[in-house]
């Protein structure tokens, strides 16, 4: 069973993958079961915001009961006013932090909408290749996204620092209830990841 390979995908692939794109997410965040249906048109729906762009980790050959072919899956897209998380995140900096902190972080974003490897495939930096692979190239100021705010380093808040993102909301609740969010923003090109040290 060979490795994933990722693949940049356009719109009309992204949407023939929804199925088992949604599996992965499931898989990686244990949603309650009828949010799915909503986060799928959430999903079409991103398609058509400007600047779209999509990754996925595909392998072939997947043996039964393991992950499917879809590993994991990263997209993102120009952040803009009308834009219902954007527009929420500048707010909430702005009540915080002033409308010029807002300003420096949403005026030119490069949202990560969505990043999710299988719990069958993490820990073998499938997670930093979509991260690195999506970013590559944008011509956005900043980089920002939302994660899960459960604990203070999980490792996908690792990952984001490992790349010079830092916290500009922790412990954040979106309109509408549901878990604690930290926001999280780094500026473009990421930083590159430090090499692994030679002590022992």
């Amino acid at each position: 069973m060979k490795d994933p390979k990722l693949r940049e995908i356009d719109e009309r692939a992204f949407l023939r993958r929804l199925n088992p794109m949604l599996d992965v997410y499931a898989a990686a965040m244990a949603p309650p079961v009828e949010q799915l249906p909503g986060r799928r048109t959430i999903l079409e729906r991103h398609t058509a915001y400007p600047g779209f762009r999509a990754f996925v980790a595909e392998r072939r050959g997947a043996l039964p009961g393991l992950a499917g072919p879809v590993q994991g899956f990263a997209y993102g897209f120009h952040g803009s006013r009308g834009q219902w998380w954007h527009d929420v995140v500048c707010q909430a900096l702005a009540d915080r932090e002033g409308q010029e902190h807002a300003e420096t972080w949403m005026e030119d974003p490069f949202e990560v909408a969505e990043l999710h490897v299988h719990p069958h495939a993490q820990g073998r930096g499938l997670g930093r290749a979509l991260l690195t692979a999506l970013c590559e190239g944008r011509q956005e100021r900043t980089v920002v996204l939302s994660t899960l705010d459960v604990r203070p380093e999980t490792p996908a808040r690792r990952l984001y620092r490992s790349v010079g993102m830092v916290d500009l909301l922790t412990g954040y609740e979106f309109p509408g209830g549901g878990p604690l969010y930290a926001v999280m923003g780094g500026t473009l090109p990421l930083a590159p990841y430090p090499p692994a040290s030679s002590s022992p």
